[in-house]
């Protein structure tokens, strides 16, 4: 049994920005920085790239020489498909040719600060028993302080009932980024994502947590990484 198989998924469609998974994001299609964080961290056969697409998996292939080794079927490819349908298809795939693995790794694309460094931090934390570990980062927009909603009389009132009078006194929050799922294999299989009970975090910053879905997204990620880049 071999340690961690990494899907990195890229669907053709997407609605908040077309075709952002190969956007050219400062000089490289997007996904292409995901697959080379991935490539200084795992080894190039265990990373699978789950797409529907011919002209993506051309694409990663010609960028980073990592071969898709399926294209995804339609019924994993649209809007509805969950994470775990498409993760377990991947698990499938590779015990069909002989390979089982003990942890899956999923990278969105959309998280292109996400780097090497991040990914090796990541799996120190990975406890045997654990169902997931995922990473986060603490929110700015703290539930026990700003958040409302509002009623059927059209009048806000407190999500959380509190005498927090301080955005310093309350308890801290953590928001899911996006960028590193590491799943037991055993759990994925037996259970929904949603029921895991033993779910460990991994606190990214703020700046490397910035998860690419609409066209500000994209902007704002372009500079930080550029910035951050010349920082190195």
């Amino acid at each position: 049994m071999k340690d961690y198989l990494v899907v990195i998924p890229a669907r053709s469609g997407s609605k908040g920005l077309k075709n952002k998974n190969i956007k050219p994001f400062n000089g490289k299609p997007l996904i292409t920085w995901t697959v080379e964080a991935a490539k200084k961290v795992f080894d190039k056969s265990d990373i699978c790239i789950s797409t529907d697409s011919e002209n993506i998996a051309q694409i990663v292939y010609d960028e980073t020489g990592i071969k898709a080794p399926f294209l995804r079927p339609d019924n994993l490819s649209g809007d509805h498909a969950s994470s775990r349908e498409f993760m377990l298809h991947a698990i499938e795939y590779y015990e069909s040719k002989g390979y089982s693995y003990k942890w899956i790794v999923m990278l969105q694309c959309t998280s292109p600060l996400r780097n090497e460094k991040h990914l090796e931090e990541a799996l120190t934390l990975v406890e045997d028993d654990l169902d997931m570990l995922i990473s986060v980062y603490e929110t700015d927009s703290n539930p026990y302080y700003l958040h409302r909603l509002i009623s059927e009389d059209n009048r806000l009132i407190p999500l959380f009932k509190n005498s927090f009078t301080r955005r310093q006194d309350c308890p801290k929050v953590y928001e899911l980024n996006g960028a590193i799922y590491v799943i037991s294999v055993d759990s994925i299989k037996s259970s929904e994502i949603s029921d895991f009970k033993n779910v460990k975090p991994y606190i990214m910053d703020k700046k490397h947590s910035i998860d690419v879905d609409d066209e500000i997204d994209f902007k704002l990620s372009e500079f930080l990484h550029e910035k951050l880049s010349k920082e190195k």
